[in-house]
Order: structure tokens, then sequence, then C-alpha cells
């Protein structure tokens, strides 16, 4: 059983997944849809669960510097809840700064961040898996 990280914002959906020992993240891809289409998210994340074995979602709550929750929390919030009525396991996990760390990641690696929003989110969502799986391993 696997683990899939999930990066989401208001017309795309960063994921990561783990490999078969929940050890190793890497970046799976981006889920584009309309805005605020979280069915249609929803819907596909579904799949990437089915084919991939996955036991757990992991996804990312951003959250005010100051620890409070705002509209992108609300946000996520709600798809948790979506995601819930299927049956989908999901975890929280505290991404503030996840996409500012993803984007520092691009720079390093000397490329062009406005050519590269998909590959973006996919980082993002795997720096989020990431920190989960230190976080219960400690």
């Amino acid at each position: 059983m696997r683990y899939l990280g999930l990066d989401l914002g208001t017309k795309s959906l960063g994921i990561s997944i783990t490999d078969k020992t929940n050890t190793l993240v890497r970046p799976y891809g981006v889920i584009k849809f309309q805005r605020e289409d979280y069915t249609y998210a929803k819907e596909k994340v579904t799949e990437i669960i089915k084919d991939n074995d996955i036991s757990l979602v992991v996804l990312g709550l951003p959250k005010n510097m100051d620890g409070s929750i705002g509209f992108a929390g609300e946000r996520s919030l709600n798809f948790k809840k979506i995601l819930e009525e299927d049956n989908i396991k999901v975890e929280l996990m505290d991404e503030r700064l996840s996409t500012r760390e993803a984007e520092n990641i691009i720079h390093l690696n000397s490329e062009n961040i406005k050519n590269t929003k998909n590959k973006i989110d996919g980082i993002a969502a795997s720096i989020i898996l990431e920190s989960y799986l230190k976080k219960v391993k400690k």
C-alpha cells in the first residue's frame, strides 16, 4: 500500500506518490480542472488511488503564517470532506511555504519558473508527502 500527496489549487492539483515501501517520494503529475471543479479532481484522484494501490492520501493544508486557517485552508478542508465521502483515508499536513520551497528547487536547478508551473505543483506535493513521512517516522 502506497501514499499519495496532494497540493490543491483552484485550477490544478499537484500529485506525488511514494514507492511501495513508503520511503521514497516522487512527483506523479498534475490534474488540471475548471476553476474550483473539485468533483472532477476527486474523480481523477480516485482513479489514481485504484491504479496504484493507495492506502492513504496526504493533503496539504495551507495555513497562514500565524497558524490560522484562511480561504485556501478552507478549500483543502472541503476537499478532504469530498474525498472522505468515497471512504478515502485523508490526513492533513501543514504546507506553509511548500510552493516557495518547490520554486527554490526549480531555481537551484536553473530552470525558468514561468515555464515550470506543473513541475512546481508536483514538487510541492512531494514536499508535503515527504514532510508527512518524516512526521510519522519520529
